[in-house]
């Protein structure tokens, strides 16, 4: 079949040629060889598969724009991966971890319909006598009016901050996500709803809908701020919805943006009767900008909320809570911030390695009940600093290492290794 098509190819470049004596040699096998050439580049584009940019380009990739290359009823696989080492500095132990995998099928049923998806596996094992957990990550499906205005729905992550849809190792730099964008912005943060997005303008994306949310009833001392009232589409109180916005500018080397999500979490006490008629309103916002010049890459971001009625939240823990002890205060106001500063000091084919450093500030104030014992936890008012160093491979494999340094809480200072992948 190649030669056939290199033949026909020759013999079209021949039928293109002026006769032998009007045109030199020279001036045919130039012709010969761009034909050739062309040749090659449309096998290059046809066998190609579809990659995201470069990590490090600022143009990043979603689930939307990996599967823009399949052809009508075609189906790709898409995946990431990260695995940890740390050390801790004032304990001295240490763990290994395969901190998460992730795979997903995105299909496209026609010019204007697509599907995407994503499955998460944490911690290698999946068990009730175990810490791994799996989950759909992403499930929904997009409907392309145009460029400007496209619809989608079921199960997506909320545009909040630069993390959470764009999450995958080798986007980010550092061995653990920031914290910022974990405690604040609760990534990796998904709801189930509808909403429109598109791109009007140079480079300015929307995205503005209507989601489930979180439920105040769940809240538990697991982790900070209000990731465990997260519902993660499973059986989701939907009682109180919520709206969200986000405003993206993108040009070459620069990105600055912001969003919003707001509404009720009491859910009408469906998990905590203590909470039936309480508002409990959650609103989340976040500004952040990135920008990149000759070698040098610079972000920051800016993410504050608030819990109403974090009062009544408090008494409706304490109220459910087995023992005195179980109880603990609600969160009323969240804050943090984050500065971070790289530089691609050595960039060769696929080598790129950048050392980075960044600075965080995290301020979670809670609902103290003094008089049950419910006090502000110092953990979480925190000041941490990062050194270390990203070298990819690949763009779209990477190797880290860096330093932590906690404030507050010391037993959480650090050495980390990592590895990250994607496809």
């Amino acid at each position: 079949m190649r030669q056939s098509t290199l033949a026909l190819a020759l013999a079209a470049a021949f039928a293109r040629t002026p006769a032998f004596g009007q045109a030199t040699v020279d001036q045919k096998l130039q012709i010969l060889q761009q034909e050739i050439d062309d040749l090659k580049a449309q096998a290059r584009r046809s066998a190609a598969p579809t990659q995201q940019a470069s990590p490090y380009s600022l143009d990043y990739s979603s689930m939307l724009d990996r599967s823009s290359g399949l052809a009508s009823g075609g189906t790709n696989i898409v995946g990431y991966g990260e695995v940890g080492y740390g050390k801790f500095r004032q304990s001295g132990n240490a763990t290994a971890d395969l901190q998460r995998f992730v795979f997903g099928f995105n299909h496209r049923f026609d010019e204007r319909l697509t599907f995407h998806s994503e499955i998460e596996i944490e911690h290698a094992v999946v068990s009730s006598a175990d810490h791994g957990e799996a989950a759909i990550e992403q499930a929904w499906l997009n409907y392309k009016v145009s460029d400007a205005a496209n619809v989608k729905g079921g199960l997506f992550l909320i545009p909040l901050g630069i993390l959470n849809e764009t999450h995958e190792p080798p986007t980010y730099y550092g061995v653990m996500r920031n914290q910022v964008e974990t405690r604040i912005i609760p990534t990796t943060w998904r709801e189930l709803g509808a909403g429109v997005h598109g791109v009007v303008g140079e480079g300015l994306r929307y995205d503005v809908g209507i989601t489930t949310n979180f439920d105040s009833g769940k809240l538990d001392e697991r982790t900070t701020g209000i990731r465990s009232a997260h519902q993660e589409g499973q059986e989701a109180n939907a009682r109180n919805l919520a709206v969200y916005g986000a405003l993206n500018y993108r040009r070459p080397g620069l990105l600055m943006g912001g969003g919003v999500f707001t509404g009720n979490t009491g859910q009408n006490g469906a998990s905590n009767p203590a909470l039936q008629g309480v508002s409990a309103r959650l609103t989340l916002w976040d500004v952040h900008a990135q920008y990149r010049i000759a070698g040098l890459d610079l972000q920051a971001l800016y993410a504050a909320g608030t819990l109403g009625d974090a009062d009544k939240v408090t008494a409706a823990i304490l109220a459910a809570a087995p023992t005195p002890a179980d109880a603990f205060a609600a969160p009323k106001t969240l804050k943090g911030g984050y500065v971070q500063a790289a530089y691609h000091v050595y960039k060769q084919g696929n080598f790129d390695v950048a050392p980075f450093v960044r600075y965080e500030r995290i301020d979670i104030k809670q609902q103290e009940d003094p008089a049950n014992g419910l006090l502000q936890d110092p953990n979480n008012i925190e000041r941490i600093k990062t050194f270390g160093v990203n070298f990819w491979i690949h763009p779209q494999v990477v190797l880290k290492a860096d330093i932590q340094r906690y404030a507050t809480d010391k037993s959480q200072d650090r050495f980390s290794l990592g590895l990250g992948f994607m496809f």
